[in-house]
């Protein structure tokens, strides 16, 4: 058992299991809708507005990170575990209504041509792959920062916030560029 800084003991837990079990099934999950057909004859709600969400939250989320960024940089740790924490709950928001979109509509397909489908189609698969690895990336850094393993969570914060911020502000680009098609 280790001291914590006001003399307590502190012990650290194992959060891998729950990493990679939420890991998987998260992944799974977006997995088995992406290549699902949609609800038939959903009309509760015009379900095009998820996709605005989406791109609302994932904007809060790269605003979050880049405030969090920059508390840690002038090392103020409380202030950046608050946008760590902010950028979490829009991040599991957009989850959400990720998850429901794809799971109440068909996949909409993107109907530019020339250079900027190209660019389109390397936006996303670049954030669909980042997006998948960002998933245990994040989760293992919040961990070790819970278990104060803080040079451990350093050495991975180095690869998770930037990959985290490319993935949000690739969210919201993707959202612009297939929006007219919805």
């Amino acid at each position: 058992m280790n001291q914590s800084a006001e003399g307590k003991p502190f012990k650290k837990r194992n959060y891998r299991p729950a990493i990679i079990i939420l890991s998987v099934v998260l992944i799974g999950i977006i997995g088995i809708l992406s290549g699902m057909q949609g609800v038939e004859n959903f009309d509760a709600f015009d379900v095009t507005i998820l996709p605005m969400l989406n791109a609302i939250f994932n904007s809060f989320t790269f605003l979050f990170l880049v405030a969090a960024l920059i508390a840690i940089k002038k090392r103020n740790v409380n202030v950046h575990q608050k946008f760590i924490y902010a950028a979490f709950c829009t991040t599991a928001l957009f989850l959400v209504t990720y998850v429901a979109f794809h799971y109440l509509s068909p996949s909409t397909p993107y109907g530019g041509e020339g250079i900027l489908a190209g660019i389109y189609y390397f936006v996303l698969i670049t954030h669909i792959i980042l997006a998948a690895a960002i998933v245990p990336l994040a989760l293992t850094s919040v961990a070790r920062a819970w278990n104060r393993e803080h040079e451990r969570h350093r050495k991975i914060a180095r690869w998770t916030m930037p990959i985290w911020l490319y993935v949000s502000f690739t969210g919201v680009l993707v959202y612009i560029m297939i929006s007219p098609y919805y």
